[in-house]
């Protein structure tokens, strides 16, 4: 993944200006997350930082972001650097950077959706748990891999398509597009998830240790209803593009 996402990073970062990125998910996973003030915070799979900043902008003492692409790291670490904020940025692949300390919280945005075989997705959810004490937090986005193929069409006219060229089984991979805006004109990125069952990541992160699995629906904010309509979020609500997950070690 770190070549793909070395090729589309300065895209990607435009993302961060679309509707459902941040009245969506950026209110869902903050709600998420809950209080962060003082608290130290793991981010993996921090992408260029969007929400590591966000969260540093809530109070949180300490937060460490990593991520596979070197892109990626590049352009967070511009933003540290115009406008500093104490956060520590390390390329690494997450089931390969080893120990970085203990964490009162771990979070990730879409990362373990990459993992194409559940040997994988044991790998990134132990990756989580060592950071974390008995009784801490691990909150994290996914990609609803659940959602059935009928309904790929319902997320459109939010940026979003999905295709997938067969039935849904374990390690199917689901070909993500996202439309962007750029100067006037307009982008796309691709990249593949990989459909693994709620069962499958249920029992990765048992297995890792996590406990009180809970997945949750998005909300959209009261400023993102009152600037595009109840109406705009409709397919967005009924037919969810993400889930958040949270658990307790």
């Amino acid at each position: 993944m770190a070549d793909v996402y070395d090729s589309i990073a300065l895209q990607f970062q435009k993302l961060n200006k679309l509707p459902y990125r941040l009245y969506g998910e950026a209110y869902t996973y903050l709600n998420l997350i809950g209080d962060v003030a003082g608290k130290s915070i793991l981010d993996l799979a921090c992408g260029e930082g969007f929400f590591t900043r966000l969260l540093k902008l809530n109070g949180a003492a300490r937060l460490v972001g990593v991520d596979i692409s070197s892109k990626m790291i590049e352009l967070a670490r511009l933003e540290e650097a115009s406008g500093p904020k104490k956060i520590e940025y390390i390329i690494g692949d997450v089931t390969e950077v080893g120990s970085l300390g203990s964490f009162d919280i771990v979070v990730s945005s879409y990362l373990l959706n990459y993992a194409s075989t559940k040997e994988q997705l044991l790998k990134m959810c132990q990756a989580i748990a060592i950071h974390l004490k008995p009784g801490d937090r691990f909150v994290g986005l996914n990609n609803n891999l659940e959602l059935p193929r009928e309904f790929y069409h319902k997320h459109e006219k939010y940026g979003i398509s999905r295709k997938c060229a067969q039935s849904l089984k374990e390690g199917t991979p689901i070909t993500l597009t996202l439309t962007i805006p750029d100067d006037g004109e307009f982008i796309s990125i691709s990249f593949d998830n990989y459909y693994l069952s709620k069962a499958t990541y249920e029992w990765a992160l048992m297995s890792a240790g996590f406990k009180e699995i809970c997945w949750h629906q998005p909300t959209i904010s009261p400023e993102g209803i009152q600037k595009f309509g109840f109406e705009f979020w409709q397919d967005y609500i009924d037919y969810p593009d993400m889930v958040g997950i949270t658990c307790i070690k």
